[in-house]
């Protein structure tokens, strides 16, 4: 594996693991599980988080982490963190690149959010 395959992947789970800090502290009783296991991921899966039905999944690309909401379209998001996947009628998604740091303070009101749309 050369150095900047190692450096790729580094960055990819060390921004799903900061995510999935801050997913778990917005909303301590989430559930994660890993679903989709496909060659295309190392047969790892994708991680899901849910809390009465999936509230977003986690995916590595290559040059982004993205975040999908599965009801993000019916969500307040008054800090703009949606940045993808914008032209749906349901989902909504935030891609992150290398380097870049998300508002923890707005993400936690966003996953708070989703767990109280999921509830209704």
């Amino acid at each position: 594996m050369t150095k900047a395959k190692l450096t790729e992947k580094d960055w990819h789970e060390e921004t799903l693991a900061r995510m999935r800090a801050l997913i778990l502290e917005a909303a301590p009783e989430m559930i994660e599980e890993r679903k989709w296991r496909k060659p295309s991921n190392g047969m790892k899966g994708v991680p899901v988080w849910s809390h009465d039905g999936i509230v977003c999944t986690g995916e590595k690309y290559k040059k982004v982490v993205k975040l999908t909401f599965a009801k993000g379209a019916s969500l307040p998001d008054p800090s703009r963190l949606f940045n993808s996947s914008l032209e749906g009628n349901t989902r909504r998604a935030i891609d992150i690149q290398e380097g870049e740091q998300i508002d923890a303070r707005a993400f936690k009101a966003l996953i708070k959010a989703a767990v109280v749309h999921n509830r209704r």
